[in-house]
């Protein structure tokens, strides 16, 4: 299933419209999981860190021992030659990927040389602002890089993150608010988390277990270039329960207000407001 409309695939050299199958039943990646792959945004006319997005797609294939076969500037002109099939008033996924196409002898290594490599776009809509969720605790924690890639956006993590936001939605919540390996908090299912208290504002300290993103180094620039004080620090759950507002940082909506953890509610924040207008106020000034 399609995660969005309209879609366009490059692959193997050219545009294709459409949904089109890019892998085979023997290739690495669809049976040892060796994929990895990237996401940007493209709406109202900008694709915000666009370049960004291309080169870490080419760090996550090297960490997960794929060879990377296409340098991200020219990742950048194919995202961009693609993207002038949409009008300003769409939004649209952009995703990069790469998957090992052989293995070494017993199968089981990636084997370095031929790389599969699509760049996909699909139109999904920007949740509008007000557009909540709600969090929860959950039984699984992220790994450390000792059993797992948390050094690449790599798709064998991901199934991982699904138990989280299953689990979190059977609860009766939008996403789950994961512990690393000490029981601190790392990020959500699915985006980097922030707090605020007292003005300030908090996010976990990248230890190794959750992947920093793009858009939430944005927004630690962004405000403190705004004057606001970001600590990058150690965060418990109780840190949590006794925020002022919480928001969510990721690629897809950029800005996730939290209405509230578990049994605490958070009301519309300031601080979360400015996050967004922040966010906006730059994609729209670096176009």
């Amino acid at each position: 299933m399609a995660f969005g409309t309209n879609i366009r695939t490059w692959f193997e050299g050219r545009w294709h419209e459409g949904d089109i199958p890019v892998m085979r039943a023997a290739d690495h990646g669809i049976w040892q999981g060796s994929s990895v792959f990237d996401g940007a945004r493209y709406f109202e006319g900008v694709a915000p860190d666009l370049a960004a997005h291309c080169a870490r797609v080419n760090r996550s294939a090297d960490a997960l021992m794929i060879e990377p076969t296409i340098d991200p500037e020219t990742m950048l002109e194919i995202a961009r030659e693609g993207l002038r099939a949409y009008g300003k008033d769409q939004a649209v996924y952009v995703r990069p990927m790469y998957w090992a196409i052989h293995g070494s002898e017993l199968g089981v290594a990636p084997a370095r040389g031929e790389t599969g490599f699509a760049l996909c776009l699909e139109e999904v809509a920007m949740p509008a602002a007000t557009a909540s969720t709600t969090l929860t605790t959950t039984q699984f924690r992220r790994p450390v890089l000792a059993d797992n890639v948390c050094n690449a956006k790599a798709g064998c993590l991901y199934p991982n993150n699904a138990r989280m936001l299953v689990e979190a939605q059977r609860k009766g919540f939008g996403n789950a608010l994961v512990q690393d390996a000490m029981g601190n908090v790392a990020e959500t299912a699915t985006a980097n988390v922030f707090m605020v208290k007292d003005g300030e504002v908090f996010t976990p300290i990248p230890n190794g277990t959750f992947l920093s993103g793009i858009t939430r180094a944005r927004h630690i620039a962004n405000l403190r270039a705004d004057g606001v004080t970001v600590h990058e620090t150690v965060l418990t759950l109780e840190d949590f329960r006794g925020a002022d507002e919480v928001f969510l940082s990721g690629n897809f909506a950029k800005v996730t207000p939290v209405a509230a953890f578990e049994d605490r509610s958070y009301g519309p924040g300031p601080v979360t407001k400015r996050v967004r207008a922040l966010y906006w106020d730059w994609a729209h000034s670096a176009a």
